[in-house]
């Protein structure tokens, strides 16, 4: 449409790839069992367990974040337990206070650029287990990241498996955030792959949502035992898809051929592109991120011109007069919206 603005809003603002669309297309008039039982369901999850390395893992099909957050969360706690995770944590956040409204307590720690360590986890538990008063205190059950992390940035290997290892020693679950995985893995500065993740984490969600299906998000839990009755308590929930085979066409057409591993590529070039036109017009980047959300701060006079013709993310308040905005890429943007705002930048520089 004319005069229409360039949306750099987030990275779920369009449908499906239109591999996704071809294969629902093609198979909405099959007739097959409800609730992830049927033969579409079945293919993803042994692509997923095949990807990760993992063939006795559990993959579970769930419809979206906060819902398979909320779900994950309270089946791995008890209810005494609270989930540490960084300030900036989605669950934290972005959540609406979804975990709380579960009946636990999410205990924030400070964070560097979206990510806490292994010694910040080591400190915590040390200092609860010797406090003699613990007992009337919620006790930390598990350790909640995201990768990528709210602000973009990766944890590398090292810092995950040092992480890992924090967690196992204090009998910590570690849960990992993948609602933006696919972008994680496409960035050339990770060295995280879904079979690391699969050896060190106890429970992680591939996502679908914000990487190119319509919905969904992909449970993988390498370790059967770790919750008993699962679908149970998913259904509890009510987060048991009764059209389930609607997420596994999904996620089987995003494991087929790699898609998945592939299709953050092309986000992340149009954010390289959108980043190399902002350092050479002179903006202010409020951290340097390696995969598709950038952030920037900007003059709000600045921000109130740009806003006329193209829409991004409010992140927060820098000072009276500046504010951090984030700009998102998708699988999905192209060359010419990519261009355009490019553009658009160097006019507001000019």
């Amino acid at each position: 449409m004319a005069n229409e603005k360039l949306k750099f809003v987030c990275d779920y603002m369009e449908g499906a790839h239109p591999a996704i669309m071809n294969e629902l297309l093609a198979t909405n008039m099959m007739q097959t069992s409800g609730y992830g039982l049927d033969e579409f369901s079945e293919s993803a999850r042994d692509k997923i367990r095949k990807a990760c390395g993992a063939p006795n893992a559990e993959v579970y099909l769930l419809v979206g974040g906060t819902q398979t957050n909320a779900t994950v969360i309270d089946a791995l706690l008890r209810s005494y337990q609270g989930v540490l995770c960084a300030e900036t944590g989605h669950i934290a956040v972005h959540e609406a206070g979804a975990i709380e409204f579960g009946g636990h307590k999410v205990l924030p720690l400070p964070h560097t650029y979206g990510k806490i360590t292994a010694a910040q986890v080591t400190s915590y538990m040390d200092t609860f287990l010797s406090d003699d008063n613990h007992e009337h205190m919620v006790m930390p059950g598990m350790v909640y990241i995201s990768q990528p992390t709210e602000y973009g940035t990766l944890y590398s290997l090292e810092e995950l498996t040092d992480l890992s290892e924090a967690c196992r020693k204090y009998h910590l679950p570690l849960y990992v955030d993948g609602a933006r995985l696919a972008y994680a893995l496409a960035s050339p500065e990770n060295d995280v792959t879904l079979r690391d993740l699969a050896r060190l984490c106890d429970v992680f969600y591939i996502g679908g949502t914000k990487c190119g299906a319509l919905f969904g998000e992909a449970v993988v839990i390498p370790d059967p035992a770790l919750i008993p009755h699962f679908f149970t308590i998913i259904k509890q929930h009510g987060a048991l898809f009764a059209k389930g085979r609607i997420l596994g066409i999904q996620f089987d057409t995003l494991f087929t051929d790699d898609l998945y591993l592939h299709i953050g590529e092309s986000a992340l070039d149009c954010a390289a592109a959108i980043k190399s036109a902002l350092k050479e017009n002179g903006y202010q980047f409020f951290l340097e991120t390696p995969t598709n959300q950038i952030f920037i701060i900007l003059e709000d006079e600045v921000l109130h011109r740009l806003e006329e013709q193209a829409e991004f993310s409010f992140w927060e308040k820098y000072d009276d007069s500046h504010t951090v905005i984030r700009i998102a890429t998708s699988w999905a943007t192209t060359k010419e919206h990519t261009d355009a705002l490019i553009e658009l930048l160097k006019m507001n520089r000019a």
